[in-house]
Parts: structure tokens; sequence; C-alpha cells
């Protein structure tokens, strides 16, 4: 059994990505990724299908909301 970590499981534990909270996924993944860069876990090798999928639609939706508000507070039409 491999000492590296799958951020993907890590995160997921088990469940269904539509599951989890996106502010759950992003402190895991950030906290994930300080450890990893910090020497203190082992990361498997990435595939952008399973470990940066989950974060990266996350960030996506996140900036999305982060748009809509923007244009809500500015009073002009949403992108």
């Amino acid at each position: 059994m491999s000492d590296e970590l799958n951020l993907a499981r890590e995160i997921l534990q088990g469940r269904s990505h539509r599951d989890v909270p996106d502010d759950e996924i992003l402190a895991r993944s950030r906290q994930l990724f300080e450890d990893w860069m910090g020497g203190e876990v082992r990361m498997e090798r990435p595939k952008v299908y399973d470990h940066y999928a989950l974060v990266i639609a996350a960030l996506l939706r996140r900036v999305g909301d982060l748009e809509a508000r923007l244009a809500r507070l500015e009073d002009r039409p949403e992108p």
C-alpha cells in the first residue's frame, strides 16, 4: 500500500462530489497542498481528471458567484 495521498479521495472521503460543499473542498485542498509543499505528506502524481478537477470545479463556481455579487454591487447586468 502506498503512503502517497490521492487528493480527490482525501477530500471526498467516499462521498459523491455533489455532496461536498465548495468551502470544504477549497479548505481541505488548501491544507493538503500546504502540507505537500511543506514536505509533510506525499501525494500521487497528479491526474487532472482525478486530483485537480474537483478543486477547479469548486474554484470556477466560486468565481461565478463572486462575479455575480460584484455585478449586483456595481448595479450592472451579470455576465
